[in-house]
């Protein structure tokens, strides 16, 4: 199936910024982002289609977040402005060959990355 390396994750004060990057071998229809924070529920941040024209965010990352995918690079970004505490997490990149599906339902995801580390200081 491939790998997927993320990288790009870090400590940054609230109301900063993070680019993550995600490169994938492999083939897939859908590709996104999750995190986990301790004691909580992994939750879908953001997923694309493989065409790049659908995407799907959290509400809570709405107008802070973009995620964009790199086709000619297999690389999937998720660029994170004004970031918050809240936002503390392993986030995750993920992705699956399920057409038509492309939802931030993470159970539908079989491939996922080693995790990148967020850390926002409030």
């Amino acid at each position: 199936q491939g790998q997927l390396v993320e990288s790009g994750g870090g400590s940054v004060q609230a109301g900063g910024s993070l680019k993550l990057s995600c490169v994938a071998s492999g083939s897939f229809y859908c590709m996104g982002w999750f995190r986990q924070a301790p004691g909580k529920e992994r939750e879908g941040v953001a997923v694309i289609s493989a065409g790049g024209g659908s995407t799907s965010y959290a509400d809570s990352v709405k107008g802070r977040f973009t995620i964009s995918l790199d086709r000619a690079k297999n690389t999937l970004y998720l660029q994170m402005n004004s970031l918050k505490s809240e936002d503390t997490a392993m986030y995750y990149c993920a992705t699956h060959n399920a057409r038509p599906i492309c939802t931030r339902n993470h159970v539908i995801f079989n491939r996922w990355g080693q995790g990148t580390q967020v850390t926002v200081s409030s």
